[in-house]
């Protein structure tokens, strides 16, 4: 038992970087309990934040699930350079080269400033019409576009987050990731009870304070991760010299990040179509749906933390060329992974209308949620052996093969079964959630096989 606890309190503090000896079990405990725990504000965060503005109305949670849906577009990206950041900055910190880690950093930093830009200027133009595109009536554009407005134009700040936690985790520096979303993810939740409905001195601004308090607590969270990385206590410590213009290395950052974001925004693009279809039923399915998922985000996250932790094993071990070692520590993070959402996909099945009934008592809505999570987590033993083998691949390096799987389960299966499920056959919002249970089987089954090949050991960044 002191052992544990002790391992806990070493793992909470950051004390030990280097991740390539000893036991693999420990390297795992290190790395994976702070980003559980940063994960696990993240699903804090997204469960309060839609608590709060399901108060507001349904079209609200609509605004907020139609909005997501295309943000994803910035976090495709952001999520990119992340897994971009994350590898290179792992190779040379396990190959003992923490200079060069840190010039790849800052490369990395300049291309997502540049890019946040080209997201956001569009996005807070035109928030209104994307809402109408993605098929919200003039009444929900009218109350909502303001929340779109807000949460498109002010993308760097969720663009910077997922970056530098990225650079964090690669260096091994998972506690001080774990510091920065609490702080970002905590400000947010505090914050949106007083902007959204007025709270004291603060103005009442509907679900336009929820996206408020998102760019006030993030922005925070930012300020945090630069006050480490520009001070003298990580492991990758940045100077104004690193931000020369390296192009060899952008060259090789965008690489690894385009087929990252492309990966990443497959995943996220399918999401959008099948919200499109979804939207076919009404706000209330809508609702339902987007209450339902963010439950889901509540374990699936922490769930990513294991997963991130078998990236930067992977990562760190082949920088110092030891790639059975790697290989291991993927398999034990994915048997853990399985573990722990088998037991949840259990507890949200037996208690989905107690659980989603806080949320929405109104009867069409709690039907679809209920619907929803029932069926989606008949899915979740196989998206946890396939969210960390994915991110396995990413660690390496090799952003392509987890794309290309994507591509397929995602463009080529889930979609046209989404629909054809749910308009041909019209099974409804039911033939969505089943689409999405097999597409996440079948890229668990595909990500198995291609693993076992082991190309991913010879990747080269």
């Amino acid at each position: 038992m002191r052992k544990i606890f002790r391992t806990i309190t070493e793992a909470l503090n950051g004390e030990e970087k280097d991740l390539t000896s000893g036991s693999i079990n420990r390297a795992i405990a290190l790395l994976a309990i702070p980003m559980i725990l940063e994960m696990a504000m993240e699903s804090l965060f997204a469960v309060a934040d839609v608590f709060f503005v399901s108060r507001v109305s349904i079209d609200a949670v609509a605004t907020v699930g139609l909005t997501e849906s295309v943000v994803t577009l910035a976090y495709a990206v952001a999520v990119g350079m992340s897994m971009a950041a994350t590898a290179m900055v792992a190779r040379r910190v396990g190959g003992k080269k923490p200079e060069e880690a840190a010039v790849a950093a800052a490369q990395a930093i300049l291309i997502a400033l540049g890019l946040s830009l080209a997201i956001g200027l569009p996005g807070f133009v035109f928030a209104a019409d994307i809402l109408r595109l993605m098929g919200g009536s003039e009444e929900l554009v009218a109350r909502g576009a303001g929340y779109t407005r807000i949460i498109l134009g002010s993308n760097v700040v969720i663009m910077l987050l997922f970056l530098l936690n990225g650079i964090f985790r690669g260096a091994g520096d998972a506690a001080i990731a774990m510091r920065s979303l609490w702080l970002a993810n905590g400000i947010n939740i505090l914050l949106d009870p007083l902007f959204i409905f007025g709270l004291g001195p603060f103005p009442e601004m509907g679900v336009q304070g929820a996206a408020v308090a998102t760019f006030l607590g993030r922005g925070a969270g930012v300020l945090y991760q630069l006050s480490i990385l520009f001070g003298k206590r990580g492991v990758v410590q940045l100077r104004r010299e690193h931000f020369q213009v390296h192009f060899r290395i952008i060259r090789k950052l965008a690489k690894v990040a385009s087929t990252g974001a492309g990966q990443f925004l497959i995943g996220s693009a399918s999401w959008i179509f099948l919200m499109r279809i979804i939207a076919h039923f009404g706000s209330e399915a809508v609702a339902g749906y987007t209450i339902a998922i963010r439950l889901l985000l509540f374990t699936i996250l922490p769930s990513w933390g294991l997963a991130n932790a078998a990236a930067t094993l992977v990562g760190q071990n082949l920088g110092a060329g030891q790639p059975g070692r790697a290989e291991r520590s993927v398999w034990q993070s994915a048997w853990y992974n399985m573990l722990f959402l088998l037991s949840v996909s259990v507890v949200y099945f037996v208690f989905a209308y107690p659980i989603l009934g806080l949320f929405n008592p109104e009867a069409k809505v709690l039907e679809a949620g209920v619907l929803s999570l029932r069926i989606i987590c008949a899915g979740y033993v196989f998206f946890a052996y396939g969210m960390v083998l994915s991110q396995a691949f990413n660690g390496a390096g090799d952003t392509r093969t987890p794309t290309l799987i994507n591509l397929f389960c995602f463009w080529m299966l889930e979609i046209p079964v989404a629909y054809f499920l749910a308009i041909t056959l019209g099974w409804g919002l039911a033939g969505v959630c089943w689409a999405i249970a097999g597409s996440e089987a079948v890229l668990a089954i595909l990500s198995i096989i291609v693993f076992r090949r082991g190309r991913w050991k010879t990747v080269e960044i």
